[in-house]
């Protein structure tokens, strides 16, 4: 049985870091993506950002202004997210997603599996 299991998270304060992981567990497929997505109170879950098994990312929302970052360790096993420059915007559940593919995007239906979520709350 697949799991992600998400971590991190919590308080965080305005302008500062937060780093999330994201473990796939009981999944042994060569080829797979893992995105990040941000749900906001009241709004829609959106997708921030992705990468697949061969390394390539995809950032998405704010990445343009170099916010955010994303890497995986050599076992493919574990996905780190950071988010830089904190503000209240960032508030919200973080859930971590994967896809058997290969491929990157930022729409929920295109991903079969997700993580637990993880809420982050932003201190000013």
């Amino acid at each position: 049985q697949v799991q992600l299991v998400a971590s991190g998270g919590g308080l965080v304060q305005s302008g500062g870091s937060l780093t999330l992981s994201c473990a796939a567990v009981g999944f042994a497929q060569e080829n797979f993506a893992i995105a990040w997505f941000h749900q906001s109170p009241g709004k829609e879950r959106a997708g921030l950002s992705c990468i697949n098994s061969g390394g390539a990312r995809a950032l998405w929302g704010d990445a343009p202004k170099g916010r955010f970052a994303i890497a995986r360790d050599s076992t493919q096993a574990t996905v780190e997210f950071k988010v830089d420059r904190v503000s209240p915007s960032d508030w919200g559940a973080y859930y971590c997603a994967l896809e058997t593919r290969r491929r990157c995007a930022p729409y929920k239906a295109q991903y079969r599996y997700w993580g637990q979520g993880v809420q982050v709350t932003v201190s000013s």
